[in-house]
């Protein structure tokens, strides 16, 4: 029998551009209870707000667990490399299933057993763009920190939201676990000898009332960054498609940097604002606000590029967040780059099939009647 495999056409006509044919689904899963204990203890450690640290080893542990076994099965079936790898939280009732999933690839060359060399969180076409500017993969990694704001910085909080502008103690909570994150992806990647790490996708998921932030990307080695990128890798959420481009123009990704600020409109503000818009018009007591904490996010972003040299910051997205109680958090995130001699890409035009987009083939109706989503599709 054939492979069954989660590739595209297009991630394979990719592929093949690199020596690599398809290899067969490979999954890993591990289900856990968070017990009576843990539960209580991390109950305990939300009352100062910040990390929760036995939640994030405990999901740290289920994601290692589900990944480690997904390296298993792809061991079982044979191949050289695992390529578009998820994790994934599925809750199960009083229970939490942590799931891994990718698609084995082997050598178009091989002769003989191969040993697995490289898993990669990149698609087949992600892959592909990887690879032709410079960064060879390692190793999928992940870094994760669970975190809430707390009871005791919840009336910090309040009490500074009676004034209108940056309630510094929320912004100090979420730019510290933001950043915790992108810390322990960066150590993932030097424990296994990378010195980037790219393709960086960051989701912010509920979990037990609190929440965890994970980034997950590509552990991998580019042979123009510095040597010092051993010791602290680079770091980039730039798309592979956009790395190729800018690699093309002689840059190097430095670090993905965020910025944060939490606003409050305060209680003066928010009556002002609550009368007006009774009526057609602008809010001007909103502008501003919004317009302050962009800025100050923003502004942290540059000070951090300008810390490491970088020439530009690219990719720059942002997104607000409704706290509740008259808060707003303002995330601005983007990748530092510096122009660098001497790099470029392996061919000099990028091929169609990296930059198209599957289609959906598969429609599920019957989510919109019940509510539910029960036709995301997995891979």
């Amino acid at each position: 029998m054939g492979v069954i495999t989660g590739l595209s056409g297009n991630e394979m006509y990719c592929l093949s551009r690199k020596g690599f044919s398809p290899g067969n689904l490979a999954v890993g899963n591990s289900v856990f209870s968070l017990g009576f204990i843990s539960g209580f203890g991390a109950g305990l450690k939300t009352l100062v707000g910040g990390e929760v640290e036995q939640v994030t080893e405990v999901i740290h542990e289920g994601r290692f667990n589900s990944f480690q076994r997904m390296q298993q099965d792809a061991a079982r079936h044979g191949g050289i490399g695992i390529t578009g790898v998820s994790s994934e939280i599925i809750q199960q009732g009083g229970n939490v299933e942590f799931l891994s999933i990718g698609s084995c690839l082997h050598s178009a060359n091989a002769t003989g057993p191969e040993q697995l060399q490289f898993s990669t969180s990149a698609d087949g076409q992600e892959l592909y763009c990887q690879m032709d500017c410079g960064f060879h993969p390692i190793h999928f990694a992940f870094g994760n920190v669970a975190y809430s704001i707390g009871v005791g910085g919840g009336i910090g909080g309040a009490l500074r939201s009676l004034a209108r502008g940056e309630v510094v103690e929320y912004s100090q909570v979420f730019n510290f676990t933001r950043h915790l994150a992108l810390d322990r992806i960066a150590m993932d990647a030097k424990r296994n000898g990378a010195n980037a790490v790219v393709g960086i996708q960051t989701s912010i998921v509920p979990f037990q009332g609190m929440q965890e932030m994970v980034m997950i990307g590509t552990a991998s080695k580019h042979d123009g960054l510095p040597a010092d990128a051993a010791q602290m890798p680079v770091t980039s959420d730039l798309t592979n498609e956009e790395m190729w481009n800018v690699v093309s123009m002689g840059y190097l990704p430095l670090r993905l940097v965020m910025g944060v600020s939490v606003y409050s409109l305060g209680i003066v503000g928010g009556v002002t604002s609550m009368f007006k818009s009774l009526g057609r018009g602008e809010i001007p007591e909103l502008t501003t606000l919004i317009y302050e904490a962009r800025e100050n996010a923003l502004g942290k972003i540059s000070d951090e590029a300008t810390r490491i040299g970088a020439d530009d910051v690219l990719g720059i997205q942002t997104y607000v967040y409704d706290l509740g109680s008259g808060l707003i958090e303002f995330l601005a995130i983007g990748t530092a780059v510096r122009k660098t001699q001497g790099v470029g890409t392996v061919t000099p035009q990028l091929i169609p099939q990296a930059i198209i987009k599957d289609k959906n083939t598969f429609f599920n109706t019957a989510e919109r009647a019940l509510g539910s989503n029960l036709g995301t599709p997995t891979r």
